[in-house]
């Protein structure tokens, strides 16, 4: 049965989610990002998602949705403190004070977790859309999500429709010269390049979509 909301237990789940994704894509993801970057993203995700992972398993369902969001991203702040993974655990500690008092997330709360996840890495990294980062997939799911949750889409099918966004989204990333990071030194040879950070954003909330969807 498709879920609707999601609550605590369904959060920590969600995490080993993520934690057994970014370790099937650990490879893909360190030779996606050593076309222009310095190989280590496939690394940072999954020793961070597997720190994270653990973590909320440690905390319990009993710590709700807020403190968990919020452990998660502490802990990859210091498990990798790299460029990528302080991104990805702004993204969480942003979104933690997002839902503060949600004791379940539907659409509208889903929509203010990836709101402040997205204000959190454009403050935090300084990009703008277009410069061909992890912003440019999570700007898409940030607006599909605002305008899904106006129209009181369910969760399942908001998340499916944002993920296919978000595709489309990392498909034009390709198009796009870096402005960024080590990416940056290469400018125009990044061209024709899918981005390897927001790879990282279309696998997230892909996942997220399935994991709802699962029966």
């Amino acid at each position: 049965m498709v879920k609707q909301t999601l609550n605590a237990t369904d959060l920590i789940a969600l995490f080993n989610s993520w934690k057994l994704l970014f370790a099937e894509q650990r490879d893909y993801l360190i030779a996606l990002d050593g076309k222009v970057g310095d190989s280590d993203l496939g690394i940072t995700m999954s020793k961070s998602f597997a720190a994270a992972a653990e973590a909320l398993e440690g905390e319990g369902e009993g710590a709700g949705i807020s403190k968990l969001l919020r452990t998660a991203g502490a802990t990859m702040a210091r498990t990798a403190p790299s460029t990528m993974g302080t991104l990805t655990a702004t993204g969480f500690l942003r979104a933690s004070k997002a839902v503060e008092d949600a004791a379940e997330l539907g659409t509208t709360e889903v929509a203010a977790f990836w709101r402040a996840y997205r204000n959190g890495v454009a403050e935090r990294g300084k990009a703008n859309v277009g410069d061909k980062t992890l912003l440019d997939v999570l700007d898409p799911i940030a607006n599909s999500l605002d305008r899904l949750a106006a129209a009181n889409k369910d969760l399942h099918h908001a998340l499916l429709e944002t993920a296919g966004v978000a595709e489309q989204a990392l498909e034009a990333t390709k198009s796009m010269v870096a402005q960024h990071g080590k990416a940056a030194a290469f400018q125009e040879k990044t061209k024709g390049l899918q981005d390897a950070g927001a790879t990282v954003g279309y696998l997230l909330i892909r996942r997220m979509a399935d994991f709802v969807s699962e029966p």
